[in-house]
């Protein structure tokens, strides 16, 4: 006895709820990541306290924050984070009590 396999008859039967399921949920999640911390320069703060918050608080490498803290120096602004709401509010609360200018967008 072989195998049996199911052929389908029509174009419904390729139809997977399953599928259409998974990526319902997949858009949802896309929808829930679509926030992002954006910093802005300021004249006050210098680049290794901005660079040792975005360790710190975004949980950036080295290398991150450097890049970042140059692009806020010389372009004006960056966006340091995304993710979702829940994730990125308290990020921003400890960017701004540090006396740093962020926007949660």
């Amino acid at each position: 006895m072989g195998l049996q396999y199911n052929i389908p008859t029509n174009i419904k039967d390729y139809e997977n709820p399953q599928r259409e399921y998974e990526e319902d949920v997949a858009v949802l999640e896309k929808e829930d990541e679509v926030y992002k911390i954006i910093l802005w320069n300021d004249d006050v703060n210098t680049f290794d306290y901005v660079i040792d918050a975005l360790v710190e608080i975004c949980e950036h490498t080295l290398e991150q924050a450097e890049q970042c803290t140059f692009l806020v120096h010389y372009k004006g602004k960056c966006t340091v984070k995304t993710g979702s709401l829940e994730k990125l509010k308290p990020m921003h609360e400890k960017l701004l009590s540090r006396s740093l200018t962020s926007e949660l967008v």
